[in-house]
């Protein structure tokens, strides 16, 4: 139903406009003009949010590079704490499968 939101709630009228854009299509300039009309966040913010995502996304591993050692703490088939722990580093070449979640 058009102007209705998940829920059944209606859209608020400010942002009516907006609902049928296509973001896949737009240049950022133009994302960064809408962000900015819907947002209570200044230009200089969302300038600083940016770059600061740039940054941080500059810093993480691409495909094909050597993924970062960490260590976790085992569970046991119950998913209560073990105690013991191991580093992705002592399984360098074994296969591994990592899955990351919540589970409470």
């Amino acid at each position: 139903m058009r102007g209705k939101l998940l829920g059944g709630k209606s859209m608020d009228p400010r942002f009516e406009q907006f609902k049928d854009l296509d973001w896949n299509t737009m240049s950022f300039p133009e994302k960064r003009d809408v962000w900015l009309q819907i947002s209570d966040m200044s230009a200089e913010e969302f300038d600083a949010m940016m770059a600061a995502q740039k940054a941080r996304q500059d810093q993480v591993p691409k495909v094909g590079d050597m993924a970062p050692d960490f260590e976790l703490e085992r569970l046991d088939r119950t998913k209560k704490r073990t105690g013991e722990y191991v580093k992705l580093s002592d399984l360098r070449g074994k296969s591994v499968a990592l899955c990351f979640g919540s589970y409470t």
